[in-house]
């Protein structure tokens, strides 16, 4: 096995690792999805990938001569930036918590002797704080730290996505996804969405390249950014196996650009 899981190490352990091990830390959220979602579901949908594409790394290995580099799997941080989901229900940190928390967990990291941190989400609200957290770090710690969302990593196969409503938030995509890593816990049947007029503008901006939020526009669309009621379990085996074999893709990338022994 590539990975191991930081919670099951002891301190003598995880001195010994770090120097060469990946840091694998993944984030999530914990907000409204809707009438037929749970609240962790960018949690869970983050772990499914992250742990999906540790499964192919194996694989990959145990098929090939190279070796799999050596991974720690951090335990998930469930909480994220959400306070546009307060509407209904959340549990949010403020950007500069969140950035704090980030911040702080990868200098532990590195003064524990990591030195390559990779940071995968699962929540949109993250992702700039995220990667402005990754930066900062980079600046102030001799460590090389990367970081993504998990549905930007793809295996550049076709996956029978629609790219349209991806990822979305409680729709089409995520549906399908948790259909197919977590059926239970999906509401059905998945109610249909009515047409919302005017039609919302934050992730259908009216010219490409803004940013556009108008006010009260989650709560006046019920939660959801597309119809999720045609959502279905194949897609969402093929959407999940094609997000954590770009991810492990990825990872084996920054391994490759970043390893510094033979």
């Amino acid at each position: 096995m590539s990975h191991r899981h930081l919670t099951e190490t002891t301190w003598r352990e995880t001195r010994e690792a770090a120097p060469e091990a990946i840091a694998l830390l993944p984030i999530g959220s914990q907000e409204q999805h809707a009438e037929h979602l749970p609240l962790g579901t960018d949690t869970l949908l983050v772990e499914a990938v992250v742990d999906r594409a540790l499964t192919l790394i194996d694989e990959e290995a145990a098929a090939g001569t190279d070796g799999a580099p050596a991974l720690v799997r951090l335990p998930t941080l469930p909480y994220g930036h959400s306070p546009h989901h307060l509407f209904a229900a959340a549990l949010t940190l403020s950007a500069p918590t969140l950035a704090a928390v980030l911040g702080e967990i990868l200098d532990s990291l590195a003064a524990c002797g990591h030195r390559r941190i990779l940071v995968v989400n699962g929540h949109g609200g993250n992702d700039e704080i995220m990667k402005l957290a990754v930066k900062r770090f980079a600046l102030r710690a001799d460590a090389t730290a990367a970081a993504c969302s998990y549905w930007t990593v793809t295996s550049g196969e076709d996956d029978g996505g629609r790219p349209e409503v991806t990822p979305g938030h409680a729709g089409w995509f995520e549906t399908s996804l948790m259909l197919a890593a977590h059926p239970g816990l999906v509401r059905t049947p998945v109610p249909a969405r009515a047409p919302v007029e005017p039609p919302p503008l934050f992730d259908r901006p009216p010219y490409p390249g803004l940013t556009v939020e108008r006010h009260g526009e989650w709560e006046r669309v019920g939660g959801s950014t597309d119809d999720a009621s045609t959502a279905d379990a194949g897609h969402g085996r093929r959407l999940l196996d094609d997000r954590a074999r770009g991810l492990a893709r990825a990872v084996l990338a920054f391994d490759a650009a970043t390893r510094t022994g033979p």
